[in-house]
């Protein structure tokens, strides 16, 4: 692990003492930083907290908040719940996809996008609803969609 996940890690910690029951709180912290749960970063968790690694692992699958693959610098994530899929959410996918060259569920190369999908984001009047990280963006076309990739890339 590097120094710097290392320390990313050990100032995470120190903020939830305690057993098995900060495990989720500190696997959030850790994702919202990297994007993603680094294999070697879980181990030396396992170590830290005295606890199985497959524990960890078990807890990092079940949520699919968690990711256990590297993720891009922003992750887009198009809903695709009954009202966001009648109003467009397909075709925002397709463009999406076309602009970053990548499929549904890759990264791009350069690490900068991730295009995910997700089946609803509670946010039906706006439909279709993208999210960038947390910043929600609603009543989106194709071509509102790949400005927004736009502004991101610049």
């Amino acid at each position: 692990m590097d120094p710097e996940q290392n320390a990313l890690l050990e100032r995470i910690t120190a903020r939830y003492p305690g057993g098995p029951e900060t495990l989720v709180p500190i696997l959030q912290d850790i994702n919202a930083e990297l994007n993603w749960l680094p294999p070697e970063v879980l181990g030396r968790l396992a170590e830290l907290k005295a606890m199985p690694l497959e524990r960890i692992l078990r807890i990092a699958t079940f949520y699919k908040a968690f990711s256990l693959v590297p993720r891009g610098k922003y992750i887009i994530r198009v809903c695709t719940g009954t009202a966001c899929h009648v109003k467009g959410a397909p075709r925002i996918i397709d463009r999406c996809a076309g602009e970053l060259g990548i499929h549904l569920g890759d990264t791009t190369g350069d690490m900068q996008f991730t295009l995910e999908e997700v089946r609803c984001l509670g946010c039906c009047g706006l439909s279709p609803v993208v999210t960038v990280g947390d910043e929600i963006h609603g009543k989106l076309t194709p071509t509102t969609a790949a400005a927004l990739i736009d502004q991101c890339a610049a």
